[in-house]
């Protein structure tokens, strides 16, 4: 599927986002920062795909 540079950049931003908050998960094990970190990348994870998913149906060249 090919898609535009907007879509490309929204996906490269939830993916370092989703990055930032996974390593904070792991660095901060066993502590409730780390579970809420989790808690917080998987709901970013569904965001994104919510954002992108809606982003394919409006643009023509991503369409």
């Amino acid at each position: 599927m090919k898609t535009c540079h907007q879509f490309d950049s929204m996906r490269a931003e939830y993916k370092r986002e989703i990055g930032f908050m996974l390593a904070h998960s792991q660095r901060h094990e066993g502590r409730p920062a780390a579970k809420s970190s989790a808690k917080q990348a998987a709901s970013a994870k569904q965001r994104m795909a919510r954002a992108l998913n809606s982003h394919v149906g409006r643009c023509p060249e991503c369409g």
